[in-house]
């Protein structure tokens, strides 16, 4: 048995490299200068593949290298160039007929309150709320600039 320098596990003379950590072994050198006599390895198993270890009785590869993720931009907030206070003077004013949906790029939405005096005056209502509280978006779905 040779015993590994590095962890101190026995290996058997036909292996280069200690079954435990992987190290290579160090062929011992018998009194007359000559390598220790010993079977030699028959098999390319008893051999390590380049940087593999041995390791829970097999030869495993190394790990794989670590790869930092890819750096991204940072996150900027995109705000609409249509203004707040603008879409709510409208909405307060006109909102029956959908003006400050067409202001806003709501085209679709902005024809329906047309045609139904802003959704029978309940989606005026809501519209005039959610613009006061900052929750009304543009067709792009940014928030409406302060």
């Amino acid at each position: 048995m040779m015993k590994c320098t590095r962890c101190g596990f026995d290996n058997p003379y036909d292996v280069h490299y200690c079954r435990q950590c992987g190290a290579p072994l160090e062929t011992e050198t018998s009194q007359d200068g000559g390598q220790q006599a010993g079977p030699q390895p028959n098999s390319s198993y008893d051999t390590a593949p380049p940087r593999y270890q041995y390791r829970q009785g097999q030869w495993n590869p190394p790990p794989p290298p670590y790869y930092a993720p890819p750096n991204y931009p940072p996150y900027v907030e995109i705000i609409s160039s249509s203004s707040r206070w603008v879409a709510l003077i409208l909405c307060i004013f006109l909102g029956g007929l959908g003006v400050h949906r067409f202001y806003v790029g709501k085209i679709g939405t902005g024809i329906i309150y047309l045609l139904t005096g802003g959704v029978f005056g309940i989606g005026w209502l809501v519209d005039i709320i959610m613009i006061a509280c900052g929750s009304f978006t543009d067709s792009a779905g940014a928030p409406l600039k302060q």
